[in-house]
């Protein structure tokens, strides 16, 4: 039992596939096996990043998001392999269906990691080690990935575990109990929790807080003093304390919100050719509220500027919900030309939250909402049928537009 009284009693995995996509493709390519295999976008364009590499590509320096030019600079003989997200998805799908073979308290944590509760299943696996290589030889017999496995009592020390010491295993697989968190957790860099990023890192370095132990052992009155309740999830987390269930059926849930974000692949230097990307961003945010049969109040924009250096992100709250395209596009477009500065823009997103059921409804003298309703549901109608290309805006034909191109594609992403 540890300083704060816990105990080991749940047993949870966090698996992470290793380098996912490209292992995805090393698998059903043999012949790319032990080839550096680079997952990227579409080379010829300057949108074109790294989105995964394999251990091999990873060996040249290459990294998540670098360009590609610089990719082809580093590794010459890289193979440069445009993602098939329908694949992807369709391999974590079974991976998650294997999961569930051995406990029906499987969450979804990212397309590829998974979180596994295996509390009380002693008697039919022998153990989470038993469970971890298993569920790995399994992985790698069905679908030809290899995964690790951070054994743990709750999710984030089961998260912080894997990604600094069961990727770096020999067998893939190494487990924390409430007495590694001090001697192991606690010497890592700050960075390493989970939930810390460069900005925060920064605040905590500023504090002389270098690593996860000094955060641990910091005053707690101090940390909520300056970040507030975030302070005391810091406190708990470095101390290894997550009260936080493994939540079957995670996607499944009431949705809080929505939104959209895309890289553009140039610059786009003028707000004309902005306001093309938050009509279509618009449409596609409107069109996934009215499959959720929801409307939204909060329009939130995300604007990056040229080399991701600067930009802004703001809301406002609509007078009344909706999930019309013009309504969106008219608040996104307000709060664009509000705080933009007039640096080339690289990416951009709009979202909308402060959700409420499509039957409500508020009444409006000047505009048949009921008209506007139906020819909304049946241009839907019409993309779900024969596709997104058969019903498009004028606009997305412009050499500013992106829907056209990005009509085939999961997630920004080839099928």
């Amino acid at each position: 039992m540890s300083r704060y009284g816990l105990t080991d009693k749940r047993q949870i995995l966090l698996v992470d596939m290793n380098s996912f996509y490209a292992s995805v493709e090393q698998a059903q390519n043999p012949g790319w096996r032990g080839k550096p295999v680079v997952i990227c976008g579409d080379p010829e364009r300057r949108s074109g990043i790294v989105l995964a590499a394999s251990r091999e590509a990873k060996a040249f320096g290459i990294k998540t998001v670098d360009p590609v030019w610089e990719v082809r600079q580093k590794c010459p003989q890289a193979i440069l392999v445009r993602p098939r997200m329908e694949t992807y998805i369709e391999v974590s799908m079974h991976i998650m269906e294997i999961a569930k073979r051995f406990t029906p308290q499987v969450e979804v944590f990212s397309i590829d990691e998974l979180f596994l509760d295996v509390t009380g299943t002693e008697k039919l696996w022998g153990g989470p080690w038993e469970v971890a290589r298993k569920f790995r030889e399994l992985v790698r017999e069905e679908t030809g990935v290899v995964c690790s496995v951070g054994i743990s009592y709750n999710k984030l020390c089961a998260k912080v575990c894997c990604d600094t010491m069961a990727k770096k295993a020999p067998e893939g697989i190494h487990e924390w109990t409430s007495e590694h968190i001090e001697p192991e957790m606690h010497r890592l860099p700050v960075r390493e929790l989970f939930g810390v990023g460069s900005r925060m890192e920064k605040h905590f370095h500023s504090r002389g807080l270098v690593t996860i132990g000094d955060l641990a052992n910091y005053p707690l009155h101090l940390l909520k003093k300056r970040f507030g309740i975030v302070g005391e999830v810091y406190h708990l987390s470095a101390n290894g304390i997550d009260y936080s269930p493994v939540t079957p059926n995670t996607f499944r849930q009431d949705m809080k919100g929505c939104g959209h974000m895309m890289t553009l692949p140039r610059d786009y230097e003028s707000a004309e050719e902005v306001e093309v990307v938050l009509l279509e961003l618009a449409e596609e945010v409107g069109r996934r509220l009215r499959r959720m049969r929801k409307r939204g109040r909060t329009i939130n924009i995300m604007c990056g500027y040229k080399g991701f250096m600067g930009g802004f992100s703001r809301q406002w709250t609509m007078p009344d919900a909706t999930y019309m395209t013009r309504d969106l596009y008219e608040a996104a477009r307000k709060l664009f030309h509000q705080h933009w500065d007039g640096s080339p823009v690289r990416s951009i997103g709009v979202s909308v939250d402060n959700l409420v059921d499509d039957s409500v409804q508020q009444l409006d003298l000047f505009r048949d909402w009921e008209r506007e309703r139906r020819l909304a549901y049946t241009l839907d109608n019409l993309q779900d049928r024969f596709g997104k290309t058969a019903v498009m805006r004028a606009a997305s034909l412009t050499s500013a537009g992106q829907a056209l191109e990005r009509a085939g594609k999961i997630g920004g992403h080839y099928k």
